[in-house]
């Protein structure tokens, strides 16, 4: 089942393989944050800014959840080359 970026039921990333896929994707736009609980203040755990969640999706037409993960991780790597 493939997975997206919601915010109030909206999609607003595309469809993934795997919540972890997309998980990594949040990371790289900013959208993942460190929380420290009451619990466990030595160990902060990351979670999704602004009420972001992070949910199965049904697939637009035409859409492919493996070409988008490579596809993101083209440019991640474009990003990083550039960067050096």
């Amino acid at each position: 089942m493939p997975y997206a970026l919601f915010s109030n039921d909206a999609k607003l990333s595309k469809a993934y393989p795997t919540a972890a896929d997309v998980w990594k994707i949040a990371q790289k736009s900013g959208l993942v944050v460190d929380v420290v609980s009451e619990d466990d203040k030595e160990h902060p755990h990351p979670v999704l800014d602004h009420d972001y969640e992070i949910k199965p999706c049904q697939l637009e037409p035409y859409e492919d959840p493996a070409r988008n993960k490579a596809e993101a991780e083209r440019e991640a790597q474009t990003e990083l080359q550039l960067a050096s």
